[in-house]
């Protein structure tokens, strides 16, 4: 046991365990004798404040963090509020630590391949649509890493959580830095991670920032210029005419106008204000276009979207999310196809490996073979059409014994449906039972997003083994599996919309609020300069 000396909010000696003590429970023993609250107590030693977590999840020790036998600790009483305020404070710093953590974890188990790619995939294509060829292992890394901190930044500015955000976007910006430059000029991922920390700078009211937002911006539009053509030119050949781009632009010029306002270049934050104001009224939707597009059974958010993105011809804003549509559905018919044959050529290795107990030359031998190839597909595929008719089989029996009878439970098994329950009720004449409608386990998201440099992926939930014989387990969400914090990697997975058009999806309501505010101080700062010139 060491000893402490406390001074403060109570005077004394604690026997402690330095070796397993946290801070939280130190906190916590001083407020009990001190007959306070544990977050209005603040504890100093050796000059450091000592925060409950310094670590990536999990409390740090005393003795991680400095303390010592003998060490004196000074407690103080802060307020309720600032109490609050620090606690979430360490919140927010806990939680941001959590994100880098998963981020990292997921780019590791990705590229050394212990996250089988079925599971998790990222893929980066270019303007034109093209795979984006990486230079090497720490340009792919660094690309992963870069790409999913901005999507949950973007999620975080989403919640308008900005100072969260702008912690993320400083790391992927961080992860971006790692990667050849030469690759990163075939996408605008950068240039659009600049203008949202700006974005963060703006709604967070810091000033302090000011210099390095212009200089974010000039590299922004440089970035977004080569990425896109002059006046957006190849965006537009891309999205044959159509303007996705245009709310983006508008953002990214109100920004260089409040930079150049308090800057004082007043004639260039009046310029870029007006041009600012023209694309926001460009985006206004009228409410009988917005209605006549949804009254073709499209929700308002992706009905004002394609108006928008269409300059509010309604017949061109229909066609585009007919084909978006359209895409969204060829895209996940591709990524389930791919899924699949991954799991049959797993499948395929493992019986391969199993029949030449586990020689990896044998099995590579009988697999490049075309004659043993397809006699192991076979053997695959029929050992799969015994096992579904064992499991038909097992199920028509456990209905029967329920006390149906077998040749109706047949004719319901036949019609179609795995879920048993579902069959149960139909067998009973439930209303609305629907046994073809089986319940579908598989969490899936297919991302494909050719047209601004995000990733192309496809995110299953379901756990294959390499062994085929092995059956398909559920694995709960927030299970700590080897671990693995499957919370947050879940999050940052599921950030990865694969929307296309989700970076240029803006409402431009704060900007609009924005542009008006800053025309005023203009319209003040002139009216001042003209009476300054009459006296």
């Amino acid at each position: 046991m060491a000893k402490l000396k406390i001074a403060g909010t109570w005077s004394g000696v604690l026997e402690v365990e330095l070796e397993s003590w946290t801070v939280p429970m130190l906190r916590e023993e001083v407020a009990k004798r001190s007959n306070m609250l544990p977050e209005t107590i603040n504890l100093i030693c050796a000059g450091k404040v000592l925060k409950d977590d310094h670590g990536g999840g999990c409390d740090s020790k005393l003795s991680q963090l400095g303390v010592k036998n003998n060490s004196k600790v000074l407690a103080t009483r802060i307020s309720v509020d600032e109490g609050k305020s620090l606690m979430a404070e360490e919140e927010r710093s806990r939680r941001v630590a959590r994100i880098k953590a998963a981020a990292t974890a997921l780019v590791n188990r990705h590229a050394d391949g212990s996250l089988p790619v079925e599971d998790f995939n990222l893929e980066l294509e270019d303007q034109n649509g093209e795979k984006v060829r990486f230079g090497s292992e720490t340009d792919r890394r660094a690309m992963m890493m870069g790409l999913m901190l901005h999507a949950n930044a973007k999620s975080l500015i989403k919640r308008q959580m900005y100072k969260d955000a702008l912690e993320v976007l400083t790391m992927g910006e961080e992860a971006f830095s790692l990667c050849d430059p030469k690759v990163l000029e075939f996408v605008d991922n950068v240039p659009l991670l600049q203008i949202d920390m700006v974005w963060c700078y703006f709604m967070l009211r810091d000033i302090s920032w000011l210099s390095e937002a212009g200089i974010r911006l000039r590299k922004a539009r440089e970035g977004i210029e080569r990425a896109h053509g002059k006046d957006s030119s190849r965006v537009r050949l891309l999205q044959a005419g159509r303007h996705p781009e245009l709310a983006l632009h508008l953002r990214m010029e109100l920004l260089e106008a409040v930079a150049a306002y308090h800057s004082g270049q007043f004639d260039k934050a009046r310029n870029a204000l007006t041009s600012a104001q023209a694309k926001f009224f460009q985006l206004q939707v009228p409410d009988e276009s917005l209605s006549l597009v949804m009254s073709m059974g499209f929700k308002e958010q992706d009905a004002k979207r394609a108006l928008r993105i269409c300059s509010q011809d309604v017949g061109s804003a229909i066609d585009f999310l007919v084909e978006e549509k359209a895409k969204r559905a060829k895209e996940r018919e591709d990524n389930e196809q791919r899924r699949k044959e991954i799991i049959f050529e797993k499948e395929l290795v493992a019986e391969a490996l199993r029949r030449n107990e586990n020689d990896s030359q044998k099995a590579l031998d009988d697999l490049t073979n075309p004659e043993s190839n397809s006699a192991i597909q076979l053997y695959i595929e029929s050992r799969k059409r015994k096992r579904c008719r064992q499991a038909a089989d097992a199920k028509i029996e456990q209905l029967v014994a329920m006390g149906f009878e077998r040749p109706r439970v047949i004719e319901a098994c036949r019609a179609g449906g795995d879920d048993i329950h579902q069959i149960m009720l139909q067998l009973l004449g439930e209303p609305g039972s629907n046994p073809t409608a089986a319940a579908n386990n598989n969490a899936s998201t297919s991302i494909s997003m050719p047209n601004n440099g995000e990733p192309s992926s496809s995110i299953n939930n379901e756990n294959v083994e390499g062994d085929p014989d092995s059956s398909f387990e559920e694995t709960s969400a927030t299970e700590d599996v080897n671990g693995r914090d499957v919370e947050m990697e879940d999050e940052l997975a599921n950030d990865l919309t694969g929307d296309v058009f989700a970076d240029y999806d803006i409402e431009v309501t704060k900007e609009g609020e924005a542009i008006s505010e800053y025309l005023s101080l203009l319209d003040s700062v002139a009216g001042i300069a003209i009476e300054k010139a009459r006296n």
